[in-house]
Parts: C-alpha cells; structure tokens; sequence
C-alpha cells in the first residue's frame, strides 16, 4: 500500500503543478499578449471612461439610438449576471404577445417606415445579451435615429456602412452591426 502511495501523491502534486498553476499562468500570457483587447474583456472607452464592452449588448431606448435586440435576462436587460434566454417555442402565447408588443413599439418610434420589421429587433437571442444586430435591422431604424439626431438619412447610412462587419470567416452568419459601437460613433457625428 505504501509504495502505491508515494507514487500517487507525486503524480497528484506534478499534474495539480502543471494544470492548476502553470498551464493556466501560461494560457493568461499568452492571452495578454497575442489578444490583450479581448483578454481585457473587449471593453469601449469614450473620454477615457468604459462605456461597456463589444460583447454584452446594452439597453437603449432613446429615439435617437440604435436599438439593440431584446434581452430576456431579469431583472433588467442586458444583465450579464443573469444570461440566459427565455426558453419560449415559436407557438408559445407569451412569446407571441411579446413579439406584437415589440412590433408595436416599433412602429410607434417610427410610424412612417413601412419596411418589414426585421426578425432580430423583436427576438431575443438565446444567451440574451446579444451586442449586435443585421444591416437590416440598422436599416430600418436609420430614419428615426437621423430624424431625432436632425441627421441626413444618408449621413445615417453611411456610418451603419462604416460600421458594418463582414461574415465569420467569410461566409459563417451574416454581416451584422455592433449597436454600442455605432451608437458612440453617432455620438460623434455633428449636425
């Protein structure tokens, strides 16, 4: 039995060594140093202050910024600590009457935009804290954004261009618009 357990309490010591502390310490440096944007948790700055992160969506409401998708975290939006989504199928009720109250609040922002509302600005994603939404879902609220902000429509769509990101890889998803990104680019924008 001893000499079992010599053997074991070595191997135990060597392998809590090498994956509890070293490869971790290693992972970390390397992290910092070949991806330290990401390794510090994507994080936006506007005058020197964190505004949020590039990957944790963000409540917006105002007319005058892009809205991001629903979030069915609780007990707020966008709450990191509570992600998670509704887990409510296509025929549920409730779902449903979420999807019509969003569609109406849409088009209460926006009364003259007669373009389809777009599946994403009324679906919540599945983690509920998705940070981005389709060209067309920017799209289709360039108008009220520019008519708030006394923007052109075309100034509008020029900065969703500028912010638009391509496919993963080139051809995984779709092109898409980080909202908190473009929402402080917009900030930016003079009249």
């Amino acid at each position: 039995m001893k000499s079992a357990l010599r053997p074991a309490l070595v191997l135990f010591a060597a392998l809590s060594l090498l994956c509890g502390v070293l490869y971790p310490f290693a992972i970390t440096g390397i992290g910092q140093v070949a991806f330290a944007t990401q390794a510090a948790g994507s994080l936006l700055q506007r005058d020197n202050r964190t505004v949020g992160s590039r990957l944790i969506g963000q409540a917006f409401t105002s007319p005058g910024y892009f809205w991001g998708r629903p979030s069915a975290t609780t007990p707020m939006p966008d709450n990191a600590a509570s992600s998670g989504g509704s887990n409510l199928g296509p025929l549920n009720a409730a779902l449903m009457d979420a999807v019509k109250g969003r569609i109406d609040a849409l088009k209460a922002a926006d009364p003259a935009n007669t373009l389809p509302v777009p599946v994403d600005l009324v679906t919540a994603s599945a983690s509920g804290l998705d940070p981005e939404i389709s060209v067309a879902a920017a799209y289709y609220q360039a108008s009220r954004v520019a008519f708030d902000r006394k923007l052109s429509l075309d100034r509008v769509r020029t900065l969703i261009d500028q912010h638009r990101q391509a496919q993963y890889l080139g051809f995984f998803g779709e092109a898409r618009i980080n909202v908190l990104a473009l929402n402080l680019a917009l900030d930016q924008q003079r009249r």
